[in-house]
């Protein structure tokens, strides 16, 4: 209501009153200023307003999540970088040049048909995806020729973060837009993005997974806006003596501070991928657990933490052997309680450790190496169904330990 007219001073000759009646005006004023502001805003809730995916946009994002996660299909893991896969040649023997790089991606991709049948999507590296086979195709349309969907690796590596305890984030936000376009109209339609957390006596810290949750975010929320969808892949790494109940806690921690990022980035779920590790006790742990506790615990954690919304989760195999990544996948899904997402696979080395072995850089080999590949996807395959029987499947490195300290791309 407005105020009454005050005249029994002067502001020329009483400047102290005339001083607080301007000032108790403006008050009030602002006051109601406030007030009508609230009112005419409350019903629009500003602090959770914002745009879902257009129709299409959700429809296509989910459209590609779904197909990879097909039951019995999974993602063959292929984008190390040029270093890492220079370690492994040099196991086999093999020197580390581009050319060499690219028969070996050849073998891969160039694996009868049949291999599509338990893989549904291959994760590239950059330089592989602007590579071409003998006869001048290029890989992705060897992959698309066989209904198998090509990603992209899109982070550019782990950088320490100051001020932690030897933690890291994850590099490569800043041109990303950019780069998912480019990535979309050459041929890619889903990504993936790697953190990594490390369990010791204070880590993960709080730092860290606040970090990491907000980077893994926002890289999901700029893929989904270049129609590509994100997979999320926040690691926790074997390293380490933390025993089974450690390694849960550490993973449900790490997990629900993903999710709370994501639902504050407004990223549509449905779109998503999750590659989590699953919950195994460190590598130097004294205690030995069974698939059936990995199982457990696994289970365990992802219901906590993951909503249903998710359209897939692909699990990374950590370091195992390419027999303990099928055990223990086929135990999480023989594993009786609730699971409301398909639990499949994202391997790299647990995919190629019998097919390096069986290659070893000979052109001879080719074809003995692509057996081994299409063996070990067929063995997750069953294993992404619960249907693997442990040492049905054997290959050239099947029991080979894959564990490689503190592991970065």
């Amino acid at each position: 209501m407005p105020l009454p007219q005050i005249n029994f001073f002067d502001k020329d000759t009483d400047s102290t009153m005339y001083d607080r009646y301007v000032t108790s005006h403006t008050i009030i004023s602002d006051l109601e200023i406030a007030r009508n502001h609230f009112k005419s805003n409350a019903r629009k809730k500003m602090t959770t307003y914002f745009n879902y995916p257009s129709p299409a946009l959700q429809e296509e994002l989910s459209k590609i999540a779904n197909a990879i996660v097909a039951p019995g299909k999974g993602i063959l893991a292929a984008d190390e970088s040029t270093s890492t896969i220079g370690k492994r040649f040099s196991d086999i023997g093999v020197e580390n040049t581009e050319d060499n790089r690219r028969l070996y991606r050849q073998l891969l991709f160039s694996s009868d048909q049949v291999v599509s049948e338990n893989i549904s999507g291959v994760i590239l590296f950059h330089e592989t995806l602007y590579q071409k086979a003998d006869d001048g195709t290029p890989f992705v349309e060897l992959l698309k020729q066989k209904n198998i969907i090509p990603g992209i690796k899109v982070d550019k590596g782990v950088v320490p973060l100051f001020g932690s305890e030897d933690e890291c984030t994850t590099q490569g936000l800043d041109d990303l837009a950019q780069r998912c376009a480019q990535y979309k109209a050459d041929g890619c339609h889903f990504a993936k993005w790697r953190c990594v957390l490390k369990i010791k006596r204070n880590t993960p810290s709080y730092q860290s997974i606040l970090e990491n949750a907000n980077v893994l975010a926002r890289y999901a929320s700029i893929c989904q806006a270049n129609r590509i969808v994100p997979i999320v892949e926040p690691e926790v790494l074997p390293d380490g003596e933390h025993d089974l109940e450690r390694a849960q806690k550490v993973t449900e921690t790490v997990l629900a501070a993903v999710y709370k990022a994501l639902n504050d980035h407004h990223v549509y779920l449905e779109g998503t991928l999750l590659k989590p590790n699953m919950v195994t006790a460190g590598q130097s742990c004294p205690t030995k657990y069974t698939a059936q506790d990995i199982a457990r615990a696994t289970v365990t954690a992802l219901n906590r933490t993951v909503p249903a919304a998710v359209a897939g989760i692909t699990f990374l195999s950590g370091g195992q052997s390419e027999e303990e990544a099928s055990v223990n996948l086929d135990a999480i899904n023989k594993f009786n309680g609730k699971k409301p997402w398909p639990l499949t696979f994202s391997y790299g080395r647990a995919l190629q450790a019998s097919v390096l072995r069986a290659w070893g850089g000979k052109p001879d080999n080719v074809k003995t190496a692509q057996d081994e590949l299409i063996k070990r996807a067929k063995a997750n395959g069953l294993a992404a169904k619960g249907l693997y029987e442990a040492g049905s499947v054997i290959g050239s490195a099947a029991d080979k330990g894959l564990f490689i300290k503190d592991h970065n791309y």
